[in-house]
């Protein structure tokens, strides 16, 4: 379906509402008119457009849903031809639970941030609130691979798996890590660097900062 999809936002569908007829979409995509009948009611099926019959015609638009399954495909795209991925995600500044400093030093886990972003954390993390406006790429971080910390076991509990970024804030080195298993919600980031990102930066909660994360 994605094929048909991008023949719908070369037509400017994810911006507007298209008035298109099967027929006329059937030569776009250079199939019988049956066939991309089928296609667009599949499109919909799924949620990628909706549409409106009437009348008047057949009327078009890309939902949400399709912009997201197109913007996967383009950043697939840009990391075979642009190499080095990023995006950049702002929140403001909040206190968190306590909890970072307690799992980021744990051997377990301390080990292969070292490992495997080249640098040993501070001892705590920096919590970002993330507002509305900018959860579509908060979610593009959920379809990513990630660097993967893997969880582990000690005589006591188990840890899980975290996923990692790794990201630079005004020009300092760091990572946002997403655990497995957390008590926040999906609007919160954490982030670790080598050194405590709120006194290095002069951080207060509230303040916006904004994050350039590497995919």
């Amino acid at each position: 379906m994605l094929t048909e999809l991008k023949k719908l936002a070369m037509m400017n569908a994810t911006r507007k509402v298209v008035k298109i007829s099967s027929k006329e979409f059937a030569e776009k995509i250079d199939q019988s008119l049956q066939t991309a009948a089928r296609k667009l009611k599949e499109l919909e099926e799924n949620g990628y457009i909706e549409r409106i019959i009437d009348s008047d015609g057949q009327y078009v638009v890309i939902t949400e849903k399709g912009k997201e399954l197109l913007y996967r495909e383009y950043l697939e795209l840009k990391k075979i031809f642009e190499g080095e991925e990023k995006i950049c995600i702002t929140g403001r500044v909040m206190s968190g639970v306590g909890e970072g400093k307690y799992y980021v030093s744990l051997d377990g886990y301390k080990r292969q941030f070292e490992e495997k972003l080249g640098f040993a954390p501070y001892p705590g993390t920096l919590n970002l609130k993330i507002p509305k406006e900018q959860m579509y790429f908060r979610r593009v971080l959920d379809e990513e691979d990630g660097i993967l910390i893997e969880g582990f076991k000690t005589e006591d509990r188990t840890f899980g798996d975290v996923k990692a970024f790794r990201c630079r804030i005004d020009g300092i080195e760091g990572a946002v890590i997403i655990p497995k298993r957390t008590h926040y919600s999906k609007d919160v980031l954490e982030i670790i660097a080598p050194e405590k990102l709120r006194e290095k930066l002069g951080l207060r909660d509230g303040d916006n900062v904004e994050i350039e994360v590497i995919l």
